[in-house]
């Protein structure tokens, strides 16, 4: 476990890591600013596993910090990186990857990145439909499929139709529909899992640089 992406933790369920320091034979990997962890991100994150498992090789939760969103000041973060890392770490996954999003980070192009995700030997990755990256977006769930076995999730919707994404989390809770917010987070029936299926959740101490 690398210093102050966890201290506490149980690190036997979870590893964590900044970006470029993971290197794996093999695995499977999601990829996401994962903020709110909200009934879409479950999706994936529940998809990323259940592939792992059947494959016999490592989950991989890649995301980064703060969210790019955030980062340029499109918005507010919807949780902390600590409740993030947490609500994470509840569906079990082998490793987490903690990109720092800043400066440095934004100038990569999309080449960079996929040289560092070849580092993880991917056999498949799976991300949503809307998934960018590399410098001014330049990289496309397309362009990943391009290079390693993508598998693209089209996205959640909720009863009414209405896609579930963070902006529209933002939205109501901007408005003041706490409940219809938190409706799309879906967080109140994760937390009731039973202990035994999930990890045990500690406070998370996160390094700030």
């Amino acid at each position: 476990m690398v210093e102050g992406l966890g201290k506490g933790f149980d690190s036997t369920a979870v590893a964590f890591h900044r970006d470029g320091e993971l290197v794996l034979d093999a695995c499977v990997v999601t990829i996401g600013a994962f903020d709110g962890v909200h009934r879409g991100h479950q999706e994936l994150l529940r998809q990323t596993i259940a592939a792992a498992q059947r494959s016999g090789v490592p989950a991989v939760v890649y995301t980064f910090d703060p969210p790019p969103k955030v980062y340029f000041g499109q918005a507010e973060a919807l949780i902390p990186l600590r409740e993030k890392l947490e609500r994470i770490a509840t569906f079990a996954p082998d490793h987490v990857v903690v990109a720092d999003f800043n400066q440095i980070y934004v100038r990569r192009t999309a080449a960079d990145f996929l040289a560092e995700l070849q580092r993880l030997h991917p056999r498949e990755v799976i991300v949503g439909e809307d998934f960018r990256f590399g410098s001014c977006k330049g990289g496309t769930a397309l362009l990943l499929r391009q290079h390693f076995n993508t598998r693209i999730l089209p996205p959640v919707r909720c009863s009414n139709g209405e896609i579930v994404s963070s902006s529209r989390i933002r939205a109501l809770r901007r408005s003041g529909l706490a409940a219809a917010a938190s409706a799309l987070e879906n967080w109140r029936d994760i937390v009731t899992v039973p202990s035994a299926n999930r990890p045990s959740l500690v406070e998370l101490e996160v390094a700030s640089q």
